[in-house]
């Protein structure tokens, strides 16, 4: 099975968007720099769902782009999924999409697209690692990431965090209880504007 990881930009107060799902100024690193995080340059990974191509720093790129190419499956809740209309049907990154939700995929919604419903986390992350195969399962943080966490079903969390203080809004790990320990950071790599962090969870 793939490593599953959490992972999403975050403020340095631990928040992924206000509380009206504004992100303000989280996303700028995308856009300052030289280098494209995708070979082509034109198209990437884009939690927005506006398809943005990025222009990043020479470092970021160089931790971004495998980490991307890496995945096979994406996570999220369906909170994000109505946010982006699931990226019209087409993921960021991966060829499949998993949606934790008690609701079903709406009707006639992209019926091509490999997007799959369930219901709780662990069911989602079976379906996930099945999907995926030896590729990485990619967690959006909130909500859903925070369950999966303490669960007991994350390998990792990466965090792109940004030097931004936001006061309140979206939590990066949701409303998790508890004391969760994470290994020291096996990846610190600093971009412009952006600090790249990813830490192993303790078992």
């Amino acid at each position: 099975m793939g490593t599953v990881i959490m992972h999403s930009v975050v403020s340095v107060d631990g928040f992924i968007a206000d509380d009206k799902d504004d992100v303000g100024p989280l996303h700028e690193w995308y856009f300052n720099g030289d280098t494209p995080i995708t070979e082509g340059g034109s198209e990437g990974y884009d939690h927005s769902g506006s398809g943005a191509g990025f222009t990043v720093s020479s470092a970021s790129a160089a931790y971004v782009r495998p980490l991307w190419e890496a995945i096979g499956t994406i996570v999220m809740g369906r909170h994000l999924f109505d946010l982006v209309n699931g990226w019209e049907g087409v993921p960021p990154a991966g060829e499949h999409v998993v949606v934790v939700s008690h609701r079903p995929k709406p009707d006639g919604w992209h019926p091509e697209a490999s997007y799959h419903f369930v219901e709780e986390v662990t069911a989602a992350i079976a379906v996930a690692q099945d999907l995926a195969g030896d590729r990485v399962v990619s967690v959006n943080a909130g909500d859903v990431g925070g369950q999966i966490l303490a669960a007991g079903l994350l390998d990792e969390v990466a965090m792109d965090m940004v030097p931004v203080v936001f006061g309140s809004g979206k939590r990066y790990f949701g409303s998790i209880e508890g004391q969760h320990l994470l290994e020291d950071p096996h990846v610190v790599i600093q971009g412009e504007r952006v600090l790249h962090l990813r830490f192993r969870v303790r078992r």
